[in-house]
């Protein structure tokens, strides 16, 4: 077990429907970009989320400047955001930067209210 549990995936707009929409457990999208400073600091923050929330859901990375198509189509206008998509519906939005604390107080309330 330990770091093997559920690892953080890297998405694209060719991987977006299988691995989002159609997922069985709700799915965290972080979307993100190299060039980004406070996106680089949500990366640990997932990783400890990942494990604390093992099983509960998915995590995933989408780059915004390789898959804008996606970006543009949730109305991203500012990074990082992270999207909880729920049966194929996005159901919360967090934007800017947090600890794993905060993001994970975020996911467990947004998924008790729907």
């Amino acid at each position: 077990m330990g770091l093997e549990s559920e690892k953080i995936i890297h998405i694209t707009t060719a991987t977006w429907d299988n691995s989002v929409l159609k997922s069985e457990k709700p799915v965290l999208v972080d979307f993100w970009a190299e060039w980004c400073g406070p996106c680089r600091m949500v990366g640990p923050a997932l990783e400890q989320l990942s494990t604390s929330m093992n099983g509960k859901i998915k995590i995933a990375k989408l780059n915004v400047d390789e898959n804008q198509d996606i970006a543009m189509k949730y109305g991203i206008k500012s990074i990082p955001s992270l999207l909880l998509f729920k049966e194929g519906n996005e159901i919360g939005r967090s934007v800017g930067a947090a600890p794993k604390e905060k993001y994970q107080q975020f996911v467990e309330q947004t998924l008790s209210t729907t």
